[in-house]
């Protein structure tokens, strides 16, 4: 008889079976270690440091722009809007005329000393209200498109010329604009000085030197002078003009086409010596060879070049034909448009041009207010030099350079001068017209009528 067994079968597991189940244990200890929660524990810290180390460069800006902000207000003295223009800064005349909700100067009650910017000097709205009396009909100069020029007074004692600009469009922002860089970068005695300029929150002014004399608009066409301009002073004006122009276009850089070339922007100092003002419109030249740029057509009626009119095309020859065209004025003393003339002579260059050629025609042409004293010779050389600058071929027309010496001769010759005329010495013409320095106008006549030969010659 076999003795009993029992098995307890729960507790038996064959040996193959027994590692497997062993191995699955060990790899679920091993997993229990990172479960899904202690993962998005893990994650949620690591963004919350990330966080705070954001939040914490945050606050190191902010703290670094107030303190900025504190020492610009207290370099403008309390001013809560205190932003100018940096001292090696210039505006670039392509840019947008929109300011970027800001000012180039905050505004101060207090009278403090004008603070200076690259020759200019930077004034308060209320330091230009005192110096103008509150902006007095009385000290109104000029009522012009751009603003209203006022005569003031400033803290220094210095009279000057205060330009108020009209702000309701975005042209007189940009004439602020253009003005206050070209200034401060041009450096001319014969361009009127701009002394200083305000930017206070929306004002916009410009502050002159004062040109005692005023335009030479009042004194060719207005019978508020009682004495007219005699001729030396008219040539002196027309060298003094060239001079200006001859630096904006062949010195500056790049070169600057004024645009608005006229009587009313020619100023006279206390001796009748004419400086170029109003750069409003003026635009930087091209680079190009034909030195072209494309733009709108702006500028005064009777003024303009022909070619830029009908094409929007702008040249430094776009200024010598309106310089000719003053030159027209300061022959014969009447405006670019009359509309109460006769038939055939409401336009100024229409008429005279024609004229310009006989010596008999430029004679009787001269301005009765002159009353026959001036030079004949110098009279018909000073027609030739107009009539080519009104030349509807912008290719015929010199260049100011040209132009100037032209004129130094005429200029030396004059008895008043004389004595001075050591100042024109180390005047040069370019390559070109090296000639021009002694016969030059008497060239320059022999040219017009040629050229007016030859285009007869081609119409026909």
């Amino acid at each position: 008889m076999l003795p009993e067994c029992s098995f307890e079968t729960s507790t038996m597991i064959p040996p193959q079976k027994s590692g497997i189940a062993a191995a699955s244990h060990s790899h679920k200890q091993r997993h229990g270690i990172f479960p899904p929660t202690s993962v998005l524990l893990i994650v949620v810290a690591i963004a919350l440091v990330i966080l705070l180390a954001a939040v914490a460069f945050l606050v190191a800006m902010l703290r670094r722009l107030k303190s900025a902000k504190g020492n610009c207000i207290s370099r403008n003295n309390g001013n809560a809007n205190g932003c100018k223009f940096i001292a090696h800064t210039t505006i670039n005349m392509a840019d947008s005329p929109a300011m970027n909700n800001g000012c180039i100067h905050g505004g101060s009650a207090r009278r403090t000393p004008p603070r200076k910017l690259r020759g200019a000097q930077v004034f308060t709205f209320k330091e230009l209200q005192l110096a103008t009396d509150n902006f007095s009909e009385a000290n109104v100069i000029k009522n012009g498109g751009f603003g209203v020029i006022y005569r003031g007074v400033l803290g220094d004692g210095t009279v000057a010329a205060i330009k108020m600009l009209h702000t309701e469009g975005k042209q007189g922002e940009r004439a602020f604009r253009i003005e206050v860089d070209l200034l401060n970068r041009l450096q001319c005695p014969y361009l009127v000085q701009l002394l200083g300029y305000c930017a206070d929150q929306h004002h916009r002014l410009l502050i002159f030197e004062f040109m005692p004399n005023g335009s030479l608009q009042h004194h060719l066409h207005s019978h508020s002078y009682p004495q007219p301009l005699d001729w030396s002073t008219r040539l002196r004006i027309a060298l003094d003009c060239a001079l200006a122009l001859e630096y904006l276009h062949e010195h500056a850089t790049p070169s600057v086409i004024h645009r608005n070339f006229k009587c009313s922007n020619i100023l006279l100092d206390q001796n009748f010596r004419a400086k170029v003002s109003d750069f409003g419109l003026a635009k930087a030249g091209s680079d190009k060879i034909n030195g072209q740029i494309s733009t709108r057509v702006l500028g005064t009626t009777g003024y303009l070049a022909p070619e830029y009119v009908s094409t929007g095309k702008l040249t430094t020859k776009s200024d010598v034909y309106s310089y000719g065209v003053v030159l027209l004025q300061l022959i014969t003393g009447r405006i670019p448009i009359d509309t109460r003339r006769p038939p055939g002579e409401h336009v100024l260059v229409s008429w005279a041009l024609p004229r310009l050629t006989s010596r008999e025609k430029v004679t009787q042409m001269a301005d009765p207010a002159l009353k026959g004293q001036f030079s004949n010779k110098d009279l018909i050389q000073i027609a030739a030099i107009a009539a080519v600058c009104v030349q509807a071929e912008a290719d015929y027309r010199p260049l100011m350079t040209d132009i100037v010496q032209s004129l130094i001769p005429l200029v030396k010759s004059l008895p008043s001068v004389a004595s001075a005329s050591s100042k024109f010495q180390n005047q040069k013409a370019s390559p070109r017209y090296e000639f021009l320095g002694q016969k030059s106008a008497a060239v320059l006549e022999y040219n017009v009528l040629k050229q007016m030969r030859n285009s007869a010659l081609e119409c026909e």
